[in-house]
């Protein structure tokens, strides 16, 4: 196989497993949300809830994580000079933190499965965002190379990290307000 091929498996798998890191956590939201609900409404929609959450992780993130992964490693066997590049460490040490992410959320589903808040809606949404954050951050990496300086990277994303915590707080602030309307 060629590098283009296994970059393409690369491609596809990260596609998939971002596709599932983001809406894993945006499931886990709701999880807690309907924790507070009455019952039997609570049980049916957890139920529910936990099904989709157990079937996201095992059938697809899993999977496309594997895939993204092997892909990525057989473009690094392939072309071992980018190893030796400083972009690549770094987006190295960002894919493992995504890795850490993604198995961070087995012990979030399984508190939720008990029945037990592992954190609140806000935080949760709040935590929501770190794939946003990676990704943006692997994709620049991947595409500006050596261009990307770690400072200018810092700055973006301590910029995004502003305007994703202030639209999340300004969401809490018009929930709440709907809720005291109606």
């Amino acid at each position: 196989m060629t590098l283009l091929t296994f970059k393409a498996i690369h491609i596809i798998g990260f596609v998939a497993w971002f596709a599932g890191l983001f809406y894993l956590p945006r499931l886990l939201v709701y999880h807690i949300e309907a924790l507070d609900l009455e019952q039997p409404e609570r049980d049916v929609i957890c139920s529910q809830l936990t099904i989709m959450e157990e079937r996201l992780f095992r059938l697809i993130m899993n999977p496309a994580m594997i895939l993204t992964l092997i892909g990525g490693i057989a473009m690094l066997i392939v072309e071992s000079t980018y190893l030796s590049m400083g972009w690549m460490h770094v987006k190295l040490t960002l894919v493992l933190l995504l890795v850490i992410y993604h198995h961070y959320n087995i012990p979030l589903m399984r508190k939720l499965k008990m029945g037990h808040k592992p954190m609140s809606s806000v935080k949760m949404r709040l935590f929501n965002e770190i794939p946003t954050l990676l990704l943006v951050a692997i994709v620049l990496l991947a595409v500006l190379k050596d261009g990307m300086s770690l400072g200018k990277l810092a700055g973006i994303l301590l910029s995004l990290i502003i305007v994703l915590g202030g639209l999340t707080f300004l969401y809490k602030r018009w929930r709440a307000r709907k809720r005291e309307d109606g």
